[in-house]
């Protein structure tokens, strides 16, 4: 077999592992631990976006608030 194949069935057999036996470790099933990681991965992508946008309405702010003069006759 190649080495792909091999990379891919190794991760298989120990990665997908993981779940099941955090699953059988809590008494659930293992569909709900993997939606869990699902989910949480997405909430925290989408927290970051919030922050990103928050921060640059916060920069945006604060150039509005301070005007940018040319000299100093423009008081």
């Amino acid at each position: 077999m190649s080495f792909i194949i091999q990379l891919k069935y190794f991760f298989e057999k120990h990665g997908f592992h993981v779940s099941s036996r955090l699953a059988d470790s809590l008494g659930m099933r293992a569909n709900s631990v993997r939606l869990f990681f699902i989910y949480i991965s997405f909430v925290t992508a989408g927290l970051w976006f919030g922050v990103y946008l928050t921060l640059a309405f916060w920069l945006r702010l604060k150039d509005l608030i301070r005007a940018k003069r040319t000299s100093v006759f423009d008081l």
